[in-house]
């Protein structure tokens, strides 16, 4: 949560984190629909969680200046320093170049500074990865993967191929609907197409991950990566659905621009049992752990790091404490939370507001698009000036909170389908939960880092998971860090990757 709030969401804001989870609250999200200022950049989950469609090309300056780079890095916290891993891509993508269907194309790599799990290329050959996708990788082999992937897109002009079938979806609608005076028949034709562009980009993916599989095996990777990293990335969707109660994080919808994680894991083994039988090709796991050791991982202290129901920021001098039960997720421009299994919602933002405005003047502005504000009332008793009011909307009540502090006014609005007095006066409890940050609060917003161990004679999954300081489901976090499916005997003496201060 970056200091230039002031966002309400848009619509366009309410996508996925990570792969499926784009019903981390498709409900709540939503709720808050409304048109301020925001970054005219992909949100930092707006792919299926890696394996991305490259960018479409570029008409104005070099690689280092190009727009489209600039927009990527700033919409993912921009770059992260880590010389170990960088080296250690840069000579995965000179292993993948040759192999590729421009072999004389050279390509760089750059890291993001985002814990989300996400991939992009562009034609200028800039390849990004952000670290959240470094540390669920496993080895060399299955980075290798998600690179020759996005590599294939770029070989196979896919974002041209599909800007011009958007265009002329765009076209024949407008035909219809305006020209030709049928709007009826110019919304079925909008629905068709939208279909076959759904169905245009599945097949894309497809033909990325056949093209990349094929790059990787004639490089010397291992060709089943591609499938292992899928399954990682599908466990890890579902993992993170399940902490918000959502359910099924996958399950297929004819509309996504994606395959299924099932889909593709099933198609990926198909293409690679043509290199050979499992156990084919270089995994390079030892070298590609000594290169991630130590990145630092989940959220950025200084963006704000959420700790259970609770987030603090150092550097903004805050703490707040969710309601009992919501699952928070910071983001670039806010941080939003998520109860009840989608039933109830939470964002927290800030905006720049003259001391000489009451914050019942702002809270009477209007902040969610159509919905009319009223009750307001002043909060006593905490160590910041607070406000809070009412609002309702047609399917949601709202509980509006305001909090001045330092220049600004920091924003909360809870959501829920009925306001009842118990869930009211939890809201309001997490409003007054907002508090200056103590210093002792303070030097406990350590960051984490992943730390590579090697498991000692009795070390079993669940005392490694214990090393990790998560309130929630340690146990299957790390089986998801490390590539399982289920708890397994771990060997004495082998690597494994844990999250830890």
């Amino acid at each position: 949560m970056t200091r230039t709030g002031g966002e309400i969401w848009r619509r366009r804001f309410a996508r996925p984190f990570v792969a499926g989870a784009g019903r981390l609250a498709a409900a709540a999200l939503l709720l808050f629909a409304a048109g301020c200022s925001a970054v005219d950049a992909p949100p930092p989950s707006a792919s299926v969680g890696a394996f991305a469609p490259a960018a479409a090309p570029q008409t104005t300056g070099g690689p280092q200046s190009s727009p489209e780079r600039k927009r990527l890095i700033d919409a993912f916290g921009g770059e992260y320093s880590a010389p170990a891993a960088e080296g250690y891509l840069n000579g995965v993508l000179a292993r993948l170049a040759p192999a590729s269907q421009a072999p004389s194309d050279a390509y760089r790599v750059t890291i993001l500074d985002s814990p989300v799990v996400n991939a992009f290329a562009l034609p200028s050959g800039d390849i990004f990865v952000t670290r959240g996708l470094l540390a669920l990788a496993n080895d060399g082999s299955e980075v290798a993967a998600v690179m020759a992937h996005e590599i294939a897109h770029v070989t196979a002009h896919h974002a041209a191929q599909r800007a011009e079938l958007e265009k002329t979806a765009a076209l024949f609608t407008r035909v219809s609907s305006q020209l030709l005076d049928r709007p009826q028949e110019g919304e079925q034709v909008e629905a068709r197409m939208k279909l076959s562009i759904a169905r245009f980009s599945r097949e894309q993916e497809f033909e990325a991950d056949k093209i990349g599989i094929g790059d990787v095996a004639k490089a010397g990777f291992d060709p089943y990566a591609a499938a292992r990293f899928l399954g990682s990335l599908g466990r890890w969707s579902a993992l993170r659905a399940s902490l918000i109660g959502l359910g099924d994080a996958d399950k297929p919808d004819m509309m996504a621009t994606h395959p299924s994680t099932p889909e593709r894991v099933a198609q990926a083994n198909v293409e690679a049992r043509a290199f050979g039988a499992p156990g084919v090709g270089e995994g390079d796991r030892d070298a590609y752990l000594n290169a991630i050791d130590g990145i630092a991982y989940g959220d950025d202290p200084s963006q704000g790091l959420v700790r259970g129901g609770r987030f603090v920021h150092p550097k903004l001098g805050f703490g707040f404490v969710a309601p009992d039960g919501f699952v928070l997720e910071n983001q670039s421009t806010a941080l939003i939370g998520v109860g009840e299994g989608g039933a109830q919602a939470l964002r927290l933002d800030s905006i720049a507001l003259d001391n000489s405005e009451s914050l019942e003047s702002a809270l009477a502005s209007g902040w969610i698009d159509g919905v009319k504000t009223g009750s307001i009332e002043k909060l006593d008793g905490g160590d910041l000036p607070m406000a809070t009011a009412v609002a309702q909307g047609e399917q949601w009540s709202f509980r509006l909170g305001a909090v001045r502090m330092d220049g600004r006014v920091y924003r909360l609005i809870f959501a829920a389908h009925s306001l009842t007095p118990a869930i009211d006066a939890r809201f309001r409890a997490a409003i007054r939960s907002f508090h200056r940050l103590r210093p002792e609060e303070a030097a406990e917003a350590t960051p984490l880092r992943l730390r590579v161990v090697v498991a000692q004679p009795g070390d079993a999954a669940e005392t490694l998971a214990k090393r990790m300081p998560f309130e929630d489901r340690a146990l299957a976090q790390f089986l998801v860090l490390n590539g399982f499916e289920r708890a397994e005997p771990l060997v004495a003496g082998q690597r494994y990757k844990i999250a830890a201060p």
